[in-house]
């Protein structure tokens, strides 16, 4: 524990300091470390019919000692990528530590990804050997001839029908336990996590072993001193994002703390309460848009009793603050960060007061500021981009293959996050706006290119431009506007079709919910979409 109770929050931020060694493996990490031969609980995991399995950390140590020697013996050399194609999943938790702890890179995937998007992230990460279900094998098998580079894939279930593919469970079952983890330095890249940008095609986020000591401060600010006695984490988030894949379960690892897992196909409240009452869940993870709906459907249960609750994505009103109190028992501490560098503003209830609307102050460790564009910090009260000070542990390494884009994420001494905020007099951060286009929907930061790319691509679509327009339930939803082909004429039909279109081929949360038709879309003298027009008809 770097955070020790019983002090405030300034001598915190003053005494925190990273000691980094130049070795350091997250695999090893997260797993090994616990695996003493005394069966400590690491994962409780209920599957689609809520049957319970449960893990030690040393079946983990066990089974990714066995994926790693099929990953080597499949003849992956280090530095190779290999996706996590599954949902919430003791397979996809065991295909992740097993890839790090072999030295290769991992890439979380969303199971909600279409053939597109999937396509995008495999074929520019060159990923070597991918890790899915039955589902994602039927989405692959459509794709596979324009991946040269994936020359492994590894399926969990009964994959008869496809004779290039191996059973997960098959090659598990006759590797060896015994595996020496790669010595990686702690610079050493270990994972890639695909973002969406506001134009063009998403970017990967490559970041290194060292990323989990960025996030100690985080974990136990959020979640008050954590971990403590009995503490059992849980969220609702897929782990192919950095909220759920790192704020829960590898941190949760890394302190030894057991990680209850179950990912419905769709977000119920009512389950929501059973899982954290009949497992006695202490610590959670709750998107803003899981929050909502919980008050909206009116669930309770008596026998819920947290002790955290992190919720990040936006600022919560002093409503919604006050209901999770009373409902789930617990103080909410809200957390700011992006894929590229996260968990570094946030609040606590312990160490200084709360101010609805406020994302909270800098997480100790962390150094950030309101600054220009050039990277100049601005004073108090004055509109700026937050920038988090370089260097620091939970900084990515670069933008994969993409230097441009890696330079315009920072500005002197600053990664630039892109979101619009002033900082008072007292250190509280007020978020404004995104600088871009980024789309904030259900807890999913949507970037319009993706979109706008696979629109065009539909027969009767000339033009399209993606927008946000303000939802009551996620915060904003995906709106389109279509500028039609020659020969087409708009009806529900036909907008009904766009929007299958988009479901189908990049990703279900990411498609267009209201579609509208116009004639010409509003430009720029140099020929840019003028969102800001579109947003403001709403």
């Amino acid at each position: 524990m770097i955070l020790q109770p019983g002090i405030d929050y300034e001598q915190l931020c003053r005494n925190v300091r990273y000691t980094i060694p130049e070795f350091f493996n997250i695999g090893v990490d997260v797993c090994d470390q616990h695996a003493r031969g005394d069966g400590r609980l690491a994962l409780i995991y209920l599957d689609e019919k809520l049957n319970e399995h449960r893990y030690s950390f040393d079946d983990i140590r066990r089974l990714t000692n066995r994926f790693a020697n099929v990953l080597i013996a499949d003849g992956l050399k280090p530095g190779d990528r290999v996706g996590v194609f599954l949902p919430q999943s003791p397979e996809a938790a065991i295909a992740h530590v097993a890839a790090m702890k072999a030295g290769f890179v991992s890439i979380p995937l969303f199971t909600q990804f279409g053939d597109e998007a999937l396509r995008f992230r495999l074929a520019n990460s060159e990923a070597r050997a991918l890790v899915t279900d039955l589902a994602g094998a039927i989405k692959l098998g459509r794709i596979r001839d324009s991946l040269p580079a994936l020359s492994r894939v590894y399926v969990i279930g009964d994959d008869k029908g496809s004779p290039h593919n191996s059973s997960f469970a098959a090659e598990i079952e006759r590797a060896s336990d015994n595996f020496s983890p790669v010595r990686t330095r702690s610079e050493a890249p270990a994972i890639i996590m695909y973002t969406s940008g506001t134009t063009g095609d998403p970017k990967g986020t490559l970041h290194a072993h060292r990323i989990i000591f960025g996030h100690l401060t985080g974990m136990e600010f959020i979640h008050d001193f954590f971990p403590q006695e009995g503490d059992l984490h849980w969220t609702p988030a897929d782990w192919a994002w950095i909220a759920g894949l790192f704020d829960v379960l590898l941190m949760s690892w890394h302190y030894g703390v057991p990680v209850l897992a179950h990912r419905a196909a769709k977000f119920d409240p009512e389950l929501a309460m059973r899982l954290m009452a009949d497992y006695r869940v202490r610590n959670v993870f709750l998107p803003p848009t899981a929050l909502k709906m919980m008050r909206h459907a009116g669930v309770r249960h008596p026998a819920v009793r947290l002790r955290s609750i992190l919720c990040g994505g936006e600022a919560l009103d002093t409503d919604l603050l006050a209901w999770t109190k009373e409902t789930l028992h617990a103080p909410l501490h809200e957390a700011y960060g992006q894929t590229e560098c996260n968990l570094v503003l946030g609040t606590n209830t312990t160490l200084f007061p709360v101010r609805p609307g406020s994302i909270g102050r800098p997480i100790p460790g962390h150094d950030v500021r309101i600054v220009d564009e050039s990277g100049r910090e601005l004073p108090p009260g004055e509109t700026g981009l937050i920038g988090v000070r370089a260097p620091n542990p939970v900084m990515m390494l670069e933008y994969w293959r993409n230097p441009d884009a890696t330079a315009r994420k920072f500005a002197g001494e600053f990664l630039i996050t892109g979101d619009l905020a002033t900082r008072d007099e007292d250190g509280y951060f007020w978020y404004l706006s995104r600088s871009d286009d980024v789309i904030n929907s259900g807890g999913y930061r949507i970037g319009p290119g993706e979109i706008e790319n696979c629109l065009v691509r539909h027969p009767a679509v000339a033009m399209a431009a993606v927008v946000g327009v303000p939802d009551p339930v996620r915060t904003e939803a995906v709106k389109a506007w279509i500028v039609l082909k020659p020969g087409y004429q708009e009806s529900p039909e036909l907008a009904r079709d766009i929007q299958e279109h988009v479901r189908s081929r990049v990703a279900a949360y990411q498609y267009p919910r209201h579609v509208a038709f116009i004639d010409s879309l509003p430009m720029t003298a140099t020929g840019k979409v003028k969102r800001s027009d579109l947003r403001a008809r709403g």
